[in-house]
């Protein structure tokens, strides 16, 4: 049996959250996308946690969308709390923020991104950046298998 690849959108803002689905839905990704609107809902989500208790953890997002300026928990800690677990750890994650800070690159890199991507302003260049994304990171990149807790 196939698994679906699913993607996680961990992204608070409803306008950047649509247009991330509209970006990649006009580039034909059909996968299932996950919202998490804040750090908490996405942990959850990852570690079938309060809402999410009882969802099976072998199906594991393919790929994780996260924002760094979220609430309850921010990115980095989020992906702090990704990589330290081995149900989680090589979960690809993509960085999409508007931060350009190098704090923020460098911060996300040294904890265990696996790409950083400022969001540009500009509609078009935007839908690209995203389409390139779901196509790479569903289609072209080889993940390892689901490690068993």
């Amino acid at each position: 049996m196939v698994t679906p690849k699913t993607i996680l959108l961990v992204e608070d803002n409803p306008d950047d959250e649509a247009l991330t689905i509209r970006a990649l839905r006009k580039a034909h990704v059909s996968n299932d996308i996950i919202v998490a609107r804040d750090g908490a809902e996405a942990l959850d989500y990852l570690f079938g946690t309060a809402a999410y208790e009882g969802r099976d953890l072998s199906h594991q997002p393919q790929v994780i969308l996260l924002d760094l300026k979220l609430p309850k928990i921010d990115g980095l800690q989020v992906l702090e709390k990704i990589r330290s677990d081995k149900r989680t750890e090589l979960i690809p994650v993509v960085i999409l923020t508007t931060s350009k800070e190098e704090k923020d690159l460098i911060g996300g890199y040294s904890r265990g991104a696996n790409s950083y991507v400022a969001k540009p302003v500009d509609f078009v260049e935007f839908t690209e950046a995203v389409k390139s994304l779901g196509m790479y990171w569903l289609l072209i990149n080889e993940r390892p298998p689901f490690k068993r807790p």
